[in-house]
Parts: structure tokens; C-alpha cells; sequence
């Protein structure tokens, strides 16, 4: 049985209070996924996995910086676990193009302010959008692009043909488009 976006919000929660079963609550429900979306921009399993601890490091660090009203558990969890997987990557190419007068230089790892703030309006504009969607198409939305759930898994648990899922999600996301673009 999946695990519910209220109580992963929970395990952040008291993650950030310091709390460790809750902390390894949420490893357990959402490792699996965070692995994935790491693994799928590095390619390489063994780096993927030691990533994966200091993603979920991170995680522990800024449990108090989640905002359940931006985006829900897991999305904010994947947005650590892709910026981290990114950010390897870009390393791994300069370090390639690295001469030794670049050795002084030392990157700033605090975000920039601007893509912070574009970043968070982004999902604001996002949440307005899908807002606008019946209710039952804007559940399977969330299901499909924000959990990551598959078409039949979204047809057993709103308990409607798969054919239907596969109409609304085609029209919900025409209508974000929309909405977003607009």
C-alpha cells in the first residue's frame, strides 16, 4: 500500500524536530524512488547510491525548510535528490576541464536568490493552475506527474478505466499548458 502524501508531510515534520524513527520512516517509503530520479541523470549505480545518503542528509538538514503549501513531500524530496544528481554532474565536467588556475576558484553552494524566488513562483503559478481542474482530474494529475504513479495504478485507486485516466490526464495537462503559458 502506497504511502500517503499527509503521512510523509507528517515524517517531515518530525523529521525536523529532531525525530529519527520518523526520519527512517521516510527513508523507507521513499528511498526507492529518490535512487531512481538519481540514478537516471548519473548512470552509475555505485554513485547513485552514495548521493542517495547524502541527498537524504540534506534531507534531515532542511526538514524545516518544507512548505507543504509549494509542493507536496516527495516532489520537494525529488527536487533535492535531481538539484544534488545535477549538481555531480556539472562538477564531474568542470573537473574535466579544470586546469590548475582553477584550482583557488571555490563554487558558492547557496542557491541563487532569483531562480529561489523564480522557482517557488513557478510553483505557485503551478498550484493556481491545477487548482482550476475538476477535482478528480486534478487527483490524477498529482498521482501520475507528482508521485509518479502509473496509468493502472491511478485506475485502481480512483477506481475508474484506465481509458478514462488516460483521457484526463490528456486534458488536464492540455489545460495547464494553458493556464501556464497564458
Amino acid at each position: 500500500m502506497p504511502t500517503t502524501s499527509s503521512k510523509l508531510t507528517e515524517w517531515v515534520a518530525r523529521t525536523a524536530s529532531g525525530d529519527r524513527a520518523a526520519f527512517s520512516k521516510l527513508y523507507d517509503a521513499t528511498s526507492a524512488k529518490l535512487f531512481g530520479v538519481i540514478l537516471r541523470i548519473l548512470k552509475d549505480r555505485a554513485r547513485s547510491e552514495d548521493l542517495l545518503q547524502d541527498v537524504y542528509l540534506k534531507i534531515w538538514q532542511r526538514a524545516d525548510t518544507f512548505d507543504r503549501d509549494i509542493a507536496s513531500p516527495i516532489t520537494w524530496m525529488a527536487t533535492i535528490a535531481r538539484n544534488a544528481a545535477i549538481d555531480v554532474v556539472r562538477k564531474h565536467a568542470r573537473d574535466l576541464q579544470a586546469s590548475d588556475a582553477d584550482v583557488t576558484e571555490v563554487p558558492d553552494t547557496v542557491p541563487r536568490a532569483d531562480l529561489v524566488i523564480e522557482e517557488k513562483e513557478t510553483w505557485q503559478k503551478l498550484e493556481y493552475c491545477l487548482g482550476a481542474l475538476e477535482d478528480e482530474h486534478r487527483e490524477a494529475v498529482k498521482l501520475a506527474y507528482l508521485n509518479g504513479h502509473s496509468r493502472d495504478e491511478i485506475s485502481a485507486q480512483l477506481r475508474i478505466p484506465v481509458g478514462t485516466v488516460k483521457t484526463w490526464l490528456h486534458r488536464s495537462l492540455k489545460k495547464l499548458k494553458e493556464c501556464l503559458v497564458g
